[in-house]
């Protein structure tokens, strides 16, 4: 997936339009954001597909968010060698989890 190119909002559910390898677009509804951690300096959200029923399994994708160089927020892959980014957002996902239960 590559970066985002605008956000809707329908029914207090925000949307993100991602593209996929083909360059087709694939709905995303955010599923959580993360403010920015003082040790990254940029904010977090993870995106679940739009089109899931109730009794599918959601791949839950984490992106971070950066601005790009006219000051607009993008999001991009976070890398596979921050190990300490990936632990963050784990633990941040994890005590939501146990929250919610």
């Amino acid at each position: 997936m590559t970066e985002h190119n605008h956000d809707h909002n329908h029914d207090d559910i925000e949307l993100v339009t991602l593209y996929d390898e083909n360059g087709d677009e694939v709905l995303y509804e955010v599923y959580l954001e993360i403010e920015a951690q003082k040790e990254f300096g940029k904010d977090y959200i993870l995106l679940v597909p739009h089109d899931l029923n109730e009794d599918d399994e959601a791949l839950i994708l984490p992106y971070a968010v950066e601005k790009d160089e006219n000051g607009e927020e993008i999001i991009v892959p976070i890398s596979e060698d921050s190990d300490a980014e990936w632990n963050m957002i784990e633990e941040v996902f994890n005590s939501i989890v146990e929250e919610e239960q």
